[in-house]
């Protein structure tokens, strides 16, 4: 089976580091889906502003190298307990296929790159090639009861943040409060508990430094990005 791209992911993550864990974490996390030139047809589209929320199905890109085990160790388990790769949403996978539910907050019909759609909550880096989209349907999508393995086991601490009023003005208020909900969700990898280690976490377009210190991350500075 061959596949082609149908779309790019534009996304405030110029690289993976800080990239929430699962769609719809950060539920105010803007993002585009920007269509390749053969499916800039408002045809391909017709319908879909009906719907609140879509699946993309997409490609972990900036994977370097192919996966070799069929366990992993997810993040939710502190990154020290392995399951197996068919267990887990480990981006390292015998096919590299991400699956995302996001909302769609609204349709730009007349860009110039033709129709574009805009997204949130999405946990995509900035420039993922986008296979297939799908709607979400409550009715076979959604079941509120159901069990989630070890996720229903390990709570998903969250962090206080301490981010100065003056690094926050680098960013618009929109800007800022995304940023903020994805600080808050401890962005380091979960092997990582050096409270004087500095991090650098790319955010639209400025280069975002924090330090974690028992229970609360403190942004440093913001730098615009050199190319």
């Amino acid at each position: 089976m061959l596949l082609q791209p149908i779309a790019t992911f534009r996304s405030p993550f110029s690289s993976k580091f800080g990239i929430p864990k699962q769609s719809g974490l950060v539920s105010d996390l803007p993002g585009k889906v920007v269509f390749m030139p053969q499916y800039r047809n408002p045809d391909a589209l017709r319908g879909i502003d009906g719907f609140d929320y879509l699946w993309l199905i997409w490609e972990f890109s900036a994977n370097p190298h192919q996966a070799n085990s069929l366990v992993v160790r997810p993040p939710r388990l502190g990154g020290n307990q392995a399951v197996g790769v068919f267990a887990s949403r480990s981006p390292f996978r015998p096919n590299p296929i991400g699956l995302s539910a996001v909302r769609l907050a609204s349709v730009e019909w007349d860009s110039p790159q033709g129709p574009v759609l805009h997204v949130l909550g999405a946990d995509l880096m900035d420039g993922t090639p986008i296979y297939d989209i799908k709607p979400y349907v409550t009715y076979a999508d959604a079941h509120a009861e159901a069990k989630s393995g070890f996720v229903d086991q390990h709570e998903w601490k969250t962090l206080e943040v301490d981010f100065p009023p003056a690094l926050r003005r680098c960013f618009s208020e929109k800007q800022a409060e995304a940023l903020l909900q994805v600080l808050r969700l401890d962005p380091r990898p979960q092997y990582q508990n050096n409270p004087q280690k500095v991090y650098g976490m790319p955010f639209e377009g400025r280069d975002v430094h924090f330090r974690v210190e028992d229970g609360t991350l403190y942004v440093l500075s913001v730098d615009k990005l050199t190319s």
